[in-house]
Parts: structure tokens; sequence; C-alpha cells
């Protein structure tokens, strides 16, 4: 071809109409099934809800089902109870007060034990990481009563720290895996450059390693958050209440009270699906983190 000469354009090739059917029609198995699983998923959150509206005179005749035959059978009245009702309340603030803290403090430590066991050197580092690993397969279970004589004897038992403390201590192995094998795949040409124009190690960690880091923060601090939002038995163990324990005290106590524990448990599900959704978007990069280099 001369030099200077008009280069010449074909014109995209379109896809004809018969090949997107056959596409379509290929993928649309797959996308029956998979909707009609995200649809039977649903079905006891959405059970849930409408029993949550339902009188318990209504309920205790026929399922929660009634309502699409009768739809004026649905009242919020049962919210307006339990919203003013002081254990409830307090039980949500006791669970925002343990979740939210104890989140925070294993993003927290994993970030900068990960970033330690990354990229700064120190003698049994890996020997560390290989600890650390191994506490993984530590079963919460086992220190339930150790702990529990634990704050009996040092006067923290039966308080919000020292469920914020247990759940910090079990959630950091996990967070320093996750954050510490995301920090490796950070390129090793940025640090270098940071260091040679004379920042410090802790300038680096908040001005780099936490903006990069943050689809994999994000996803453990969903994993987190749900973790302890949804505890029940280590609040038993340890004398606090929190919501779970609180529903199910009155499951216990006033077993046939389905107006009480419904909507109960529907604001405690609403809590935790409305932070997965929130920061959903960077929960499969957390997922995959460090899984390729």
């Amino acid at each position: 071809m001369a030099v200077g000469a008009p280069t010449i354009e074909l014109p995209a090739r379109r896809e004809r109409t018969s090949s997107k059917v056959l596409r379509v029609l290929a993928k649309a198995p797959l996308r029956i099934f998979l909707t009609a699983l995200g649809l039977l998923w649903l079905v006891p959150t959405i059970g849930l809800f409408i029993t949550s509206i339902l009188p318990q005179s209504t309920l205790a005749t026929k399922g929660w089902w009634q309502i699409f035959s009768k739809p004026s059978l649905a009242t919020f009245s049962n919210y307006h109870a339990l919203i003013h009702n002081s254990g409830l309340t307090g039980a949500l603030k006791t669970t925002a007060y343990i979740a939210v803290g104890n989140t925070l403090l294993v993003v927290l430590l994993g970030a900068m034990a990960g970033y330690a066991l990354a990229w700064l050197e120190f003698p049994g580092r890996d020997w560390v990481f290989i600890v650390i690993v191994g506490l993984l397969v530590v079963p919460l279970q086992m220190a339930l009563i150790p702990m529990f004589k634990l704050y009996d004897m040092v006067g923290i038992f039966g308080t919000v720290f020292s469920i914020i403390l247990f759940h910090t201590a079990f959630g950091l192995p996990f967070a320093i895996f996750l954050l510490r094998n995301f920090f490796v795949g950070i390129p090793k040409d940025i640090m270098e450059s940071a260091r040679i124009d004379g920042a410090s190690e802790l300038r680096i960690f908040i001005r780099l390693i936490l903006p990069l880091g943050l689809p994999a923060i994000a996803s453990l601090a969903i994993f987190q958050f749900l973790w302890t939002w949804n505890d029940l038995i280590v609040s038993l163990t340890f004398g606090v209440t929190p919501i779970t324990v609180w529903i199910f005290g009155q499951l216990r106590e006033f077993g046939t009270s389905i107006d009480v524990i419904a909507p109960a448990s529907f604001i405690s599900l609403v809590v935790p699906l409305a932070v997965f959704f929130a920061f959903q978007r960077y929960f499969v990069q957390g997922l995959l983190a460090g899984s390729v280099k």
C-alpha cells in the first residue's frame, strides 16, 4: 500500500436475526433455571414478611398465602407495636454496637497485619503466616468455656466489649489471610517508588494500601458484619442480649406470639441484606483476592 493512501474500512458484519434467536434459545433453559432458583430462594423471605403483616388471629387458622385472596388482611400494626417495644430497640442497639465495633477492629488490625506479612521483612514472617492459617481451622465453640471463665475473672462478663473482643479474636485469622493475599498482588514498583520518594510505611499504608485494597476490605467487612449480626451462641454464653437472643427469648417464653417474632425476625433480616447489597460490587473482587498472580 502506498504511503499516505487512505485506508478502506470494511463494514462490520451484522449478525443475522436467526443467529440471535438461536443464541437466546440456547441460553433460555439456564436463565429459566436460575430465575426459578432465585424465586424459590425468596419464598421464605416473602413468607416471613407477609406473616409479619398479618394479625395473629388470622395466622391461627390459615397460612400466610391467604393474603393473595384477601389483601385487606394486611396491617402494619405489628411493626408499630414493635417499634415502641423497648426490649427490641435495646437489642438492636446492642447488635449494632457488636457488629460495627468488631468489624472495624477486624478490618483495621487485619489490614495492618496483612500489610506487614506481605511487604515488611522480619524474622519468622513465614512461620507467623503459617500459624495464622492454622488458626482458621480452630472451632469457635472450643473457646467459649475458657473465655467465659476469663471474662468472669477480669470482670467484663456480660458486656458488649467482651463480645466484641471475642469476635475480633476469631475474625482476625481469616482477615489477615484474605488481606495479605490481596496486598501481595499489588505491583512492587508502586511500593518502591513511594519509598524512594521518602514515604514512611505508615503513609504508604494509608495512602496506597488502603485505597488499592478497598475491594478485599469491603468484602471482609461484609463477611464479618454478617457473621456477628447473626450470632446467637456466643451472646447466649456471655450473657448479652442482641436481637438474635431477644427473638430466641420471645420464642421460648411466648411460642405462639408470631405477631412479635415474625416482624422482629424480618427486621433482623433486612439490615444485613441492606449491607450486602450496598457493597456487593466489591464482593466478587474480594473473594478472588490473591487467586491470580
